[in-house]
């Protein structure tokens, strides 16, 4: 290489290194003061919580290993595993992740090689002589290099900006595990909801039938007129009609648990078609308290970094109102094929490119406001996404804390109807009344339990839709 080159190269790394510490322009990101994630009433234990339905113990994060169900964990882990959603969401993570790296490339230098022949005749006035040089094969090889000088931090907040998108879709994935697993035990109680359900339907369907025959036979001997036949027979037929919506029920609910365990509807888990009884907790249920949901809640992790990215974009649309250097080094060889990579057909050139859209500053600061709208707006999504999960974990404490009281209102119903049904049968058994009394009775007890099995289904629901809430189910122990 040309002596002369020497002092160029070692100015230009010089300045290169000084410059390379530049603070790069735009705002630094730091959580804004004044968001609803930093007040202290989202911190606070939640309001809606009682005794009886919830306590303030730190949510485990498999948390329907609670439920102690073998089934439903081997359930649970098959979703986590061969779910379609979690695997587009993993996907989406891994094209993050490459254009974090995409990004980073951007600070390092850029080569590259050209070569290539043609058969021509070159111009004598390009190279400042009279006569035209002589026809014939010329080639040419080169190889180049180009580094830019990151002066305002365009490279430095792009990355930062791509590292945070990275983040983002990281919480989205967790987000797709918290939804799956919360799906998956949501159908299983399904299935054994409709179960239970069904059950119940088919034993008030047999005191029905018998209350029906009997009171055919009343009529028959004169004790009753045709109306009361109608009526059982009336009633009969509304309870055989609940039955095919529960056994349709019950098998969308079966296909459903199929879908989420990544196979088709034909292979829903046959050990679970029969189950009458759906998971449920009678103690009370550990949900922590705000603080420890903003930490756990993986949508407002991905919100609160999608803020951040969107930060950094400010910076990087910021660097476009300053000039851009690259410095550029190309050698090469260009000549006639005769004197191939001969001493005189050596090429070299050093310098930077210094690129720099003014006056005309226009389009930049358009796209400065564009991005600070747009950090606004991500604002504004980060507080609502938090506002969201606050009233979703309020709402579900509320739901089931008033379900718990509809249960026990119905239990002492149920318990009122057995006593009644206890008098009808000593009633019966002295010879002061019928059987018809008794079978009614029976009825009674039978249409309270049908209710105490739908309450039953309506709290396994509750409790998983709190546990959803809740945001369980994405961290480490679970993966």
């Amino acid at each position: 290489m040309n002596r002369r080159l020497v002092p160029i190269l070692l100015s230009t790394a010089i300045a290169a290194s000084l410059l390379a510490g530049c603070q790069a322009v735009g705002p630094n990101y730091h959580m804004p003061d004044h968001a609803v994630a930093k007040q202290p009433a989202a911190s606070a234990p939640f309001i809606s919580v009682e005794p009886r339905a919830a306590s303030s113990e730190p949510l485990p994060d498999e948390w329907w290993q609670l439920y102690q169900e073998p089934v439903l964990d081997d359930l649970v882990r098959q979703a986590l595993t061969t779910n379609t959603d979690l695997r587009v969401a993993q996907a989406n993570l891994a094209r993050a992740q490459a254009g974090v790296e995409a990004v980073e490339e951007l600070r390092r230098p850029s080569t590259g090689i050209t070569a290539g022949l043609t058969e021509g005749q070159l111009s004598g006035e390009q190279y400042l002589q009279t006569a035209a040089p002589p026809f014939g094969s010329i080639y040419q090889m080169n190889f180049h290099v180009a580094y830019q000088l990151d002066l305002f931090g365009q490279i430095r907040r792009g990355i930062e900006a791509a590292k945070a998108d990275t983040e983002a879709a990281q919480a989205a994935y967790d987000v797709t595990r918290v939804t799956v697993a919360a799906e998956t035990a949501r159908a299983y109680a399904d299935v054994c909801g409709a179960g239970l359900e069904l059950s119940a339907a088919h034993h008030i369907l047999d005191l029905e039938h018998q209350s029906s025959d009997l009171t055919a036979k009343m009529v028959q001997a004169g004790r009753g007129v045709s109306t009361d036949v109608t009526n059982s027979e009336a009633q009969v037929a509304v309870t055989s009609a609940s039955i095919p919506t529960l056994e349709a029920q019950q098998k969308l609910a079966l296909y459903h648990l199929a879908t989420l365990t990544g196979r088709p509807p034909a292979e829903f888990p046959k050990a679970v078609q029969d189950c009458e009884t759906p998971p449920r907790l009678t103690a009370p249920i550990p949900v922590g308290d705000g603080a420890a949901l903003l930490k756990r809640r993986p949508d407002i992790r991905g919100a609160e970094r999608t803020l951040a990215a969107s930060t950094a974009r400010i910076g990087v649309a910021v660097a476009d109102l300053y000039p851009k250097i690259t410095l550029g080094l190309n050698v090469g060889s260009i000549g006639y094929t005769s004197v191939f990579l001969q001493k005189q057909t050596d090429t070299y050139t050093l310098g930077p490119l210094i690129s720099w859209e003014f006056p005309n500053v226009g389009a930049a600061k358009a796209k400065i406001a564009a991005a600070n709208a747009t950090t606004a707006a991500d604002y504004a999504r980060f507080d609502g996404v938090v506002l969201t999960a606050l009233r979703e974990v309020e709402s579900a404490l509320t739901v089931y804390a008033r379900d718990l009281d509809r249960e026990s209102d119905l239990k002492t119903g149920r318990a009122r109807a057995a006593t009644a049904l206890s008098d009808a049968m000593r009633l019966q058994q002295s010879g002061r009344q019928g059987y018809l009394p008794v079978l009614s009775a029976e009825q009674t007890v039978a249409s309270s339990d049908a209710s105490l099995a739908s309450q039953e289904v309506k709290l396994a629901q509750d409790q998983i839709d709190l546990f959803l809430a809740l945001g369980g189910g994405w961290g480490k122990a679970a993966r």
